[in-house]
This record gives structure tokens, sequence and C-alpha cells, in this order.
């Protein structure tokens, strides 16, 4: 069956009501997580005082957790399942929509344990929760339910895989299934990591099986994990910039062969990279960390070759049109469909993103701007802009799809108008974080004036921008709630499951790409290479076990 038949089905009503689920689910912690950073922006700018009880660090671990760990994995997963239905067979099987369902289960109770944890400040230990802070040991019990629940998901795509794989034997998989493969391989590679850290060292130390922890061991375990995570949020936007986008605006993609071939490079450079988080750690030797940053910098080469397939493709159907001169395409571009608007706003600003990301990544940079409200703005640009924006789009069109509905020109309207307050609220936060980072005001921290140091009174008009930013940020997500509730009264109709035809000229992806034992090998290898020698180091080398401590 042809992409273009895909396309045009019916989507599956099961499958529609797994997918559903998990992205209503990622819009109400999305809204949540939304009122403690309101009300954690308004503090920081002492705009306002926090009533008793209620605490400015448990405010910003709700933040932290719900939108960038619940929000971007219940909705990704969602999408995820939702391209592997459409593009492997028109449905799921049972088998693995059934593992969907028990992820869903596992992961939707994780986190409201977790959040009824942090609701108590049982668990005000940021979304990073960083040894030697302890929580509750149900907090970290309910993160294993998270991770074990999305290990569920992801073997429940991999099933679906195996079996359309076995059932088309030398056919080439499906561009959508075969990036949604990476992005879960990814996943469960990279939280092996956070898995060994909660379940041998968090929970048996904190319910005193154990005295102290090694906190760089912990740390280090962490940020294993903790920097893919940044490309299991970017790539499923990426597959809506390779696969959806181009035929949203008409196109074709541009090459089917270098889109995979970019994301098996974000596969082998984005795990083994965890030290560029630690440069301002002692106990780590300075060759480990030189060598995970050149590993860092190599994840800039597909990153590169994603921009360049898709301005590719924007300026071939530009010149299809008639379009003349350098940047004539981009007016044929179809720029009030927020399908297409709101994810070419998140690949816009993913300039100055990556940009950012380069200089936390190097050395001498970093040691600027580490641990200051430069990094919390870059991290704003990125998943909070980048990846945001395009999971909108996304939910513009994945919707009406599912529910058999139809987007209407006032839809698109509302998406637009949604679109821009968010783009004008993270410009003001984002860009005072920026500044305010550059002049030394230190992230993670409730607002202070420093016993009256001049320093800290030159940050606080950025702070007043910060929080101005944020509440136009918050308006941008009551709007997103109320567009996400008109998309499910829309009038009757069919709305397409955009899935891209690959360009006529682009050369076939060479078979090597779906041989997976070899380009896992590869993987473990590079992790092996980054972290053998640097773990015994810490292991052999204990700084001593730290008890827990409570700051809250």
């Amino acid at each position: 069956m042809n992409t273009v038949q895909q396309s045009e089905q019916a989507f599956d009503k099961k499958d529609s009501k797994l997918v559903i689920s998990h992205i209503i689910f990622a819009f109400v912690a999305l809204l949540i997580g939304g009122i403690a950073g309101l009300l954690q922006g308004l503090v920081r700018s002492d705009m306002i005082q926090l009533p008793a009880g209620i605490g400015y660090y448990q405010l910003l671990t709700a933040h932290g957790v719900l939108m960038a760990l619940i929000f971007t994995t219940f909705f990704i997963i969602g999408f995820l399942f939702s391209g592997m239905s459409k593009t492997l067979g028109g449905k799921l099987l049972p088998r693995a929509r059934t593992l969907g369902w028990l992820g869903f289960i596992h992961m939707g109770f994780g986190t409201l344990v977790a959040t009824v944890m942090i609701l108590l400040n049982k668990a005000t230990v940021l979304y990073t929760f960083y040894a030697p802070m302890q929580a509750s040991p149900f907090f970290y019990f309910a993160l294993v339910f998270v991770v074990v629940g999305t290990w569920m998901s992801a073997a429940g795509m991999i099933y679906q895989y195996r079996y359309w794989k076995k059932e088309h034997k030398g056919e080439t998989t499906p561009l959508t299934a075969y990036m949604s493969i990476i992005t879960m391989s990814l996943w469960v590679i990279a939280t092996l990591g956070v898995a060994v850290e909660v379940i041998f060292q968090l929970i048996p130390w904190s319910l005193g099986w154990v005295e102290g922890i090694n906190i760089m061991l912990s740390r280090t375990l962490f940020w294993y994990f903790g920097h893919p995570l940044v490309y299991f949020w970017l790539l499923p936007a990426y597959i809506c910039w390779y696969v959806m986008i181009p035929k949203i605006i008409g196109g074709k993609i541009f090459s089917d062969a270098l889109a995979r071939l970019s994301f098996i490079l974000f596969l082998l450079f984005s795990i083994p990279v965890g030290f560029h988080h630690q440069l301002m750690e002692p106990g780590i030797s300075p060759f480990w960390k030189f060598l995970q940053v050149v590993l860092t910098f190599l994840v800039v080469i597909p990153s590169l070759m994603t921009a360049f397939s898709l301005f590719a493709s924007f300026e071939i159907y530009g010149r299809s049109k008639g379009a003349k001169g350098l940047f004539g395409w981009f007016k044929y571009l179809p720029w009030k469909d927020i399908r297409f608007f709101a994810p070419f706003m998140g690949m816009l600003i993913f300039i100055p993103a990556g940009a950012g990301g380069l200089i936390n990544a190097s050395n001498q940079m970093n040691a600027v701007v580490h641990n200051t409200l430069f990094v919390t703005g870059h991290f704003h640009l990125t998943v909070a802009t980048s990846v945001t924006l395009t999971f909108f789009g996304i939910t513009y069109w994945l919707i009406p799809a599912m529910t058999g509905r139809k987007l209407t020109p006032k839809m698109h309207k509302l998406g637009r108008m949604q679109t821009w307050v968010w783009v004008a609220g993270m410009a003001m936060m984002s860009g005072a974080m920026h500044i305010v980072g550059l002049f030394g005001s230190p992230r993670r921290t409730a607002y202070s004036d420093y016993n009256g140091h001049p320093d800290a009174a030159a940050w606080e008009p950025y702070y007043i921008i910060m929080a101005v930013g944020g509440t136009v940020l918050f308006i941008a997500v009551l709007m997103m709630i109320y567009n996400l509730y008109k998309l499910f009264t829309l009038p009757k109709g069919y709305e397409e499951y955009p899935i891209g035809e690959v360009s006529d000229l682009a050369e076939k992806p060479p078979k090597l790409f779906e041989r997976w034992g070899f380009w896992v090998s590869i993987v473990v290898i590079l992790i092996l290479m980054a972290y053998t020698i640097p773990v015994i180091d810490i292991l052999n080398n204990p700084s001593g076990g730290s008890k827990g401590f409570v700051t809250w």
C-alpha cells in the first residue's frame, strides 16, 4: 500500500482512543505545570508572596516534572503510536495496543503519585532530583512506574514493527515508523542509566537501607540519561518536520535516505555525551570531558542535515510554483495554515536555541554561563519553544484526524493567534533570561536581593520582564487548552493524516540502515568508550557517601 492510500484511510477507533488518551493527559500536565510556572515567575520577580505552606522550589519541581518530563513523554508516545498505526498496516495489532494501554496506565499512575508527593512537599528536589537532596521513597517508586510504562509502550511499537517486517520481507520500512523506532530505541537505551540510579541508589538510600549515596555516580547516571532526553524531545518534532511538513505545504520529502541517516547519527552521538553537563564538576578527568564534548559537537551534523533537507523541500516546492530569486519561494509557503505555521516558528527559533547549545557544550564558554539563567533561557528556547510549538502544530491536525473532524478557517486563525502569543511571551522571558544570565544571575533560586548587593539590584528589571513574559506564556497555555477543546467540537468531516511522499529524484536508502544489530552495537561501543573508565574511577575513588538532606 502506498503512502497516498495510507493517508486517505480513516483512523481505527481503538487506536484513536489510545492516542487521544495520551494527548489529553499531556495537556492536563501542561496546564498544571503552567500554573506552577506562572507562580514561580511572579515569585522570582518579587511581584507576589506565596501563601504559607507553598514553597518556591516546590513550584519549581512541579513545573519541571510536569512540563519537561510528563507533557513531553505522553505527547510523544501518543504521537508515535498514531504514526505506527497509520504507516504499518493501518491499525495497531491487538498486542501492540494492549502494551500501549499498559504503558499508559503505569505512566499515569506514576505521574499521579509523583505529583501528590510534590504537592505534599515530600519531593521538592527539582526535575533533576539531584542527590543529596532526598525525596520520599514514593516519589522514586513513581518514577519507576513512569519509566517502566514507557518501556511497555516501546515494546508495543517494536512488536508492531517486527510483525510488519515479517509480513513485508525486503520492503523498506515507512519513514515515519522507522524514525519512531529510532526515537524509542534512543529512549530505552538512555533510560537504563536513570533506572540504575533510581533502583540501585535512590530507593535504597531513601528507605534508609544504606547510610550514604555516591553523589558523583548518581549525577553521572542521571546525565547519561539527561542529555539524550533532549533528543527524545526533538526527534518527534523532526519527524513532523521531515515527513508531515512537506505534505502540508504540497511538496515532497527532499531525501528519504538523508532523513534516515540523520536519525541514525542522532542515535549514535546523543547518548554518550552526558559529561558536557558536568564540565564544572570535579572528580571527572578532563580527557573524558573532552571526549564527550567532541561527541556532543558531532550531533551538530545531523541537525545541519535536517535544516538543509527542510529548506531544500521548501525551495523546490516554491520553485515548482514559479518562485524566482534567492528567497522568492518564501512567499509560496502556506503561512495561514496552522499545521505549518506553528512548527515553522519552532524551526526558526531553533536557530538561536541551537547556538545556545553550542555555548553550553563548550568548556570555556560554559564556565561563564554555568548555573546561570542563561542555561534556563536556552532550555526554554529548545523544549519549550521549538519542540512545544511543533507539538501544538501536530495537535491541530492529529485530533481532527483521530476524531473524524475537519479543520476550519476559524480554527487556523485561533491557532495562529495562540502561536504568536506563545512566541511573544517566550521572546520576553527567554530573552531576559539569556541577558541577565550573562550578568551572573543564578538559576534555581528564589527571589533575593543578596543583602542589597548592587549587582543583584541591576538584575531586577530583567526579572520583571521574565515575569511579564511568563504571564503572557500562561495566557498562551490557556489559549491552547481552549483550542484543544474546540478541536473536539469541529464539524464532522475528514482531516488527513499528512504523510509526505519522497521526491522522485531521491535515491533509495541502503539496506544497511535497517540492520539494527549493527547500529546498536556501535552505540554500545561508543557508550563503553565514553563511560567505562570514568565510572570505574568513580567507583574506585568514592568521595564518601552522603546522607540525605531535606532543604525545604
